[in-house]
């Protein structure tokens, strides 16, 4: 590792311990089939004297489970064990820039109990294009503020408009060979690499995927890398096509899943029948979710929502929900106004989305 990161992670460690994060009140390890979750550190002194920093402090979902990889259709730990990893995505780190910060972090491993934080960076829309340097500093930072924490992060390269993911295909190549390179000797970064492609052909996903996962592997052979799916990450269903497809032309890579997305209140039981489905035959990650339309915004359908958890919950398909922010939709899981404080523990900060979600995440039940 270089001695600059080095240091800068030294940094953001010791800033966790003397603010306490890493000794707040956090369940005791359980496990949830095969998935082991967190367990409370003896002491703030046993946290502050532990040698290995990038693996997290110990019981943190790294500590726990290390480098991840694909084993037939999971998602396996480092002792080879298929686990379930549940999370948050933020919203698009331009948009919500106060949001992902060690403070909203440490509650969302230490109140949550979540495994990862999903880390949205949009291309266009004032993203990535406009500032490559900027974003590409934000996105490590908050990749250096997870890995102290023990957290896995989903580096998501947030394609939507326009949905050919190949016309961003250099602007891809660059940020992913500066991201792996910067985060290669990390257990805990898995590469999104095309948030949601649409109008395009499964085709023209699989060329882009061929071509963007070997620059991650050029610098960190072991990352999990996730493959955007047509129709806006539908497995095809939004076009009329389903996972057949991706079975009969798989993308020629290992250790990848392929990404399916839903809205609670949009998407119900037809498409939950498919990726039941689909998950006896391809690895899922559900790396983008809502309890509302597929707008965003709306009345949250909490029953639909539940239904679909325990099915992911059923295959061991991780989720992360949409989204980790103070906006005004329906879909922020905070208040408005939250992220402008330090304050992001506890029920009262939430909104209704965000309050079934910290539930679900915390107890794992099968019903909220």
């Amino acid at each position: 590792m270089p001695r600059r990161r080095n240091l800068a992670i030294a940094a953001i460690a010791a800033a966790v311990v003397a603010a306490g994060w890493a000794v707040l009140p956090i369940a005791n390890a359980e496990t949830e089939g095969d998935t082991v979750r967190m367990v409370q550190p003896e002491s703030t002194a046993e946290t502050a004297a532990a040698p290995e920093v990038l693996a997290g402090p110990a019981g943190s979902p790294v500590a726990v489970n290390g480098q991840l990889r694909v084993c037939d259709v999971n998602l396996c730990n480092e002792a080879g064990e298929p686990i379930q990893l549940r999370g948050m995505s933020s919203h698009g780190i331009q948009f919500f820039p106060d949001c992902l910060n060690p403070d909203s972090l440490a509650a969302l491993r230490n109140d949550w109990l979540a495994d990862f934080v999903r880390i949205s960076m949009y291309v266009q829309e004032g993203g990535f294009e406009t500032d490559p340097a900027g974003f590409t500093s934000k996105v490590n930072e908050a990749v250096e503020t997870a890995t102290t924490l023990g957290l896995y992060a989903i580096i998501d390269f947030h394609i939507l408009t326009p949905g050919d993911p190949n016309f961003n295909l250099e602007r891809a190549k660059t940020f992913f060979a500066d991201v792996a390179a910067a985060h290669a000797d990390k257990p805990n970064v898995i590469y999104e690499i095309a948030n949601e492609p649409n109008g395009v052909s499964w085709d023209d996903i699989k060329s882009y995927a061929e071509q963007v996962i070997p620059v991650v592997r050029a610098a960190d052979p072991d990352g999990v890398v996730l493959v955007g799916t047509r129709g806006f990450s539908s497995l095809g269903l939004t076009d009329g096509s389903d996972e057949s497809e991706i079975i009969n032309d798989p993308v020629d890579a290992d250790n990848i899943m392929y990404t399916f997305h839903f809205y609670a209140a949009s998407h119900g039981a037809d498409r939950r029948a498919v990726v039941d489905r689909a998950a006896a035959s391809l690895p899922l990650f559900v790396s983008e979710f809502g309890t509302q339309t597929f707008t965003g915004d709306g009345p949250n359908d909490l029953a639909s929502a539940t239904e679909w958890l325990d099915l992911l919950k059923s295959h061991k398909i991780g989720y992360a929900m949409w989204s980790f922010s103070d906006g005004r939709e329906s879909n922020s899981a905070f208040q408005q106004g939250t992220c402008q404080g330090t304050e992001y523990a506890g029920t009262d900060v939430l909104t209704e989305s965000g309050n079934f979600i910290r539930d679900r995440i915390r107890s794992g039940s099968t019903s909220q």
